[in-house]
This record gives structure tokens, C-alpha cells and sequence, in this order.
């Protein structure tokens, strides 16, 4: 057995444990939290917070008498209310019955309907709000570009190399006028790639004509964690300098050859710190979302390109960060919607749903690429449990917004065996939607 050989695999199969488990116990976490505390103020009485199942490592009981818990199995979590049997809030009908009416009021089956729907729906509600609140949190870090054409950054480049300094004022480029950062862009677009283009600039009060590499060169400023560009070993600061040979300037060049590659394998000229190198990646098929909010099919490498410097950037105030965090979680949330009805009626791929066998992949990947990665990983997953927990299935939460609803139209509660029916079902759904999506994914979606 080759040792020294076994140990990287070793180490990156701990690193992908170790990252799921980060992430999932988070997310749980602000879930179940949304629970306890909406139940709290509601006047629900938590017995058990859990973060994870089976045996317990870790508890302490608050002055509340409430025990908080870490379990051995640490993928998932629950609360256990009073009057719960059992951690999917099922009925302990003979504790129920030696109660006051005082004391029954502060169970999860005893207390008013809205009181019990809100601390149902709090869940999900929650798992939204931790996506807000990174994404706000991230903006405000950031920053955002202001419209002032200058340069905040420069990016190391090959060829000519990076002639633009920080601080400099972008005035022309190759003749036309650049007087804010969206005609940069727009100017940008309309250019034929090259080696080099003119940029007229003012640097410390002074006009000066530059030479410089193309606006929109083909930098890799991320790289999509487990796609085919984040296995074939590219990295973000990454320059794809030729595609099987031929040289490229510019990244559209770069997305246009991976979309026409019908699937077949490229070998791309990589620039690094100075040095090139080839590597070879096949484009893998993906349904992208539309502004109509429909889709489209791609053959995509999972590389993010960027224009070849960073704009300046300003500190936005509260309000600007938070309209912009709740914006692009609501974007986040309807194409999540939009993909899973295209899904559903076959217009597109099940390859765009993950298995948790995937998600892992995803967590390792995005870790080893640093925080920022895990963090947008963190939202995309925050905001995928909080919608997959709305879903009107027994056993999940919007499971249980139905039955409530069912009671507030007929007065009384689903009965004791349709509910234990209904949630053998649910949970028959979910292990069997994991296995589709897992053996897809394994079989089809390589």
C-alpha cells in the first residue's frame, strides 16, 4: 500500500467531514434557535435544544429548564417542546392529560393555534434571516463600487502585465470616453479582444496614454466549488492564456469556446505567479436561470471571470447594505422556486439538485478556498433548508403549517393515526427524493 500516496486522500476526506459538519451544525442551529425563541416568547416551554441525535456528549440545563444538548450524530438537531413524545413534536397524550390548563398552555399542543404556527414557521424564517445577515455583513466588509471610474486594485496579469495603477482615473478606452464605471463596462463590451488596448488616464493630475492588457482578460476570480474547473485544479488569480493552442484575451472568448464544447474535453494554457502550465477539464452540462426567470442550457467549466482591476469601492450605510442583502436573497429564494418547477415538469436537468453526498463535496471545496466561499456556500444552503422545510410534506415543517391550517378550517386537529400515517408518508418522500437525487448524481451527473 502506498502510504505517502493515501494521505492527501485521507486528509481531504477529513477536511469535506469536518467542513459539512461546520456548516450543517450552523444552519441547524439557526433553525432550530428560531424554534426555541419564537416558542419562548410565545409561552411554549422548550424542554430539549439539540444540536445533532443519538447519544449525548455535552448538556447543561438553563435557569429556564431547558437543556441544551450536543448529540454524537451531528446532522441535524431538534426541540423538544413540553408536551412532545418525541423529537418530531409528536403528542404525549398521557402527560397531556395530568396537566392544568396553566400548564397546558405551555405546551406546543396546548397553546393557541397562532402561537403554535408561529413557532412552526420560525424555522425557515430564520435560516432566510442568517442569509440576510451574512450577506449584510459581507456587503458592508466588501463595500460597493462606486461610479467613479478608478482603479481601487490592480490584478497580476501575464503578456504586457498590469500597467494600471491604483488610484488611477480611467478616462478613455481605445478612443471612447469612460466618464463612470457602467460606461467602463459598456465600453469594454463592445471592444475586439487583444493583446492590448489604449487607456487614457489621469494619474497624480496628469493626462497620460497607457498600453494595457484587455478590460475583461480571462481571469479566473473564483472558481465554482466541485465543478469542473475547481477538479481540474484551476484557481482564483488564475489567466487562461489559450484554449487547446489557440490564444485567448479575453474571457468571453473563454465562455463562448466552453459553451460550443458540446461536452468535450478542453486544454487550457494557465498563467500562474509568472509561470504557464496545461490542464485539461471537460465542461459539464447545467441549466442556467434567465431574467424571465426560465432557464437555459450551458456547457459550463465553473469559472467566474472579473474585469482586470478592482473599482474603488465606499463603505454603503445600513439600509443601502440590508436593501441589497434581502434583494439578493429574495433573488436567491425565486430562482430556487423557478429551478425546482423546471425540474418537476422535466425542462430541466435533476443534475441540478444535490445529494448530501454533494452538498459534502460542495462544503470541503468551498472551505478550502477560504472564508468568502464558505460563506456564499453557507447562504446558498441556508437558503435552500429554509424553502425545502416550507414544503407542504409531512414531517417537515410546512408539513405541519398545513395541519394547522387544516384546524383553523375544521376546529380540531388532524386525528392520531392520520397523523402517524401522514408522517410515515413524509418521511417515505424525503428518504426517497435523497436516494433519486443521490443515484442520479452518482450514475448520470458525473
Amino acid at each position: 500500500m502506498d502510504l505517502i500516496g493515501f494521505l492527501p486522500g485521507v486528509g481531504g476526506l477529513f477536511w469535506t467531514v469536518l467542513s459539512t459538519i461546520v456548516a450543517l451544525s450552523i444552519i441547524v442551529a439557526v433553525h432550530e434557535y428560531g424554534h426555541y425563541i419564537v416558542g419562548r416568547w410565545s409561552g411554549i416551554h422548550a424542554e430539549v435544544f439539540s444540536l445533532g441525535f443519538g447519544r449525548v456528549l455535552v448538556s447543561r440545563v438553563d435557569r429556564r429548564g431547558t437543556r441544551w444538548q450536543i448529540a454524537a450524530l451531528p446532522f441535524g438537531g431538534y426541540v423538544k417542546f413540553l408536551g412532545d413524545s418525541n423529537a418530531a413534536s409528536g403528542k404525549d397524550g398521557a402527560a397531556m392529560t395530568g396537566m392544568t390548563e396553566a400548564e397546558r398552555r405551555h405546551t406546543m399542543h396546548g397553546a393557541p393555534l397562532w402561537a403554535r404556527a408561529a413557532t412552526v414557521a420560525a424555522g425557515p424564517m430564520f435560516n432566510f434571516i442568517m442569509a440576510i445577515a451574512i450577506l449584510f455583513f459581507m456587503i458592508l466588509f466588501n463595500g460597493v463600487a462606486t461610479q467613479e471610474p478608478i482603479v481601487g486594485s490592480v490584478k497580476a496579469l501575464p503578456g504586457p502585465g498590469q500597467s494600471l495603477q491604483v488610484n488611477d482615473k480611467i478616462l478613455a478606452i481605445n478612443g471612447q470616453d469612460t466618464p463612470d464605471l457602467t460606461a467602463v463596462f459598456e465600453v469594454s463590451r463592445t471592444l475586439t479582444p487583444a493583446p492590448t488596448v489604449a487607456f487614457e488616464i489621469e494619474r497624480d493630475g496628469q493626462r497620460m496614454t497607457i498600453d494595457g492588457a484587455f478590460p475583461f482578460p480571462a481571469y479566473v476570480e473564483a472558481v465554482t466549488p466541485t465543478s469542473a474547473g475547481d477538479e481540474a485544479g484551476i484557481k482564483p488569480g488564475d489567466v487562461i492564456v489559450a484554449v487547446d493552442g489557440t490564444r485567448i484575451y479575453s474571457f468571453d472568448e473563454l465562455a463562448t469556446l466552453a459553451r460550443g464544447s458540446d461536452g468535450k474535453a478542453m486544454t487550457l494554457t494557465i498563467w500562474r505567479a509568472g509561470s504557464e502550465f496545461d490542464l485539461t477539464l471537460t465542461p459539464r452540462r447545467s441549466d442556467l436561470p434567465k431574467a424571465d426567470g426560465t432557464f437555459e442550457t450551458r456547457w459550463l467549466i465553473g469559472l467566474q471571470g472579473s474585469i482586470g482591476f478592482g473599482p474603488q469601492t465606499r463603505v454603503p450605510g445600513v439600509l443601502e447594505a440590508a436593501e441589497i442583502a434581502v434583494t439578493q436573497t429574495w433573488t436567491a429564494i425565486t430562482t430556487n422556486l423557478n429551478a425546482l418547477y423546471y425540474i418537476a415538469s422535466g425542462e430541466i436537468s435533476l443534475c441540478n439538485m444535490r445529494s448530501p453526498v454533494g452538498i459534502a463535496e460542495a462544503a470541503g471545496a468551498a472551505a478550502s478556498q477560504g472564508i468568502e466561499s464558505f460563506l456564499l456556500l453557507l447562504i446558498g444552503l441556508s437558503v435552500g433548508v429554509g424553502l425545502l422545510n416550507l414544503f407542504p410534506i409531512p414531517i417537515l415543517d410546512g408539513g405541519h403549517l398545513v395541519f394547522h391550517a387544516w384546524e383553523a378550517v375544521t376546529g380540531h386537529p388532524p386525528g392520531a393515526k392520520a397523523m402517524q400515517v401522514l408522517m410515515s408518508f413524509g418521511l417515505a418522500i424525503i428518504f426517497g427524493l435523497m436516494l433519486v437525487v443521490f443515484l442520479n448524481e452518482t450514475l448520470f451527473c458525473g
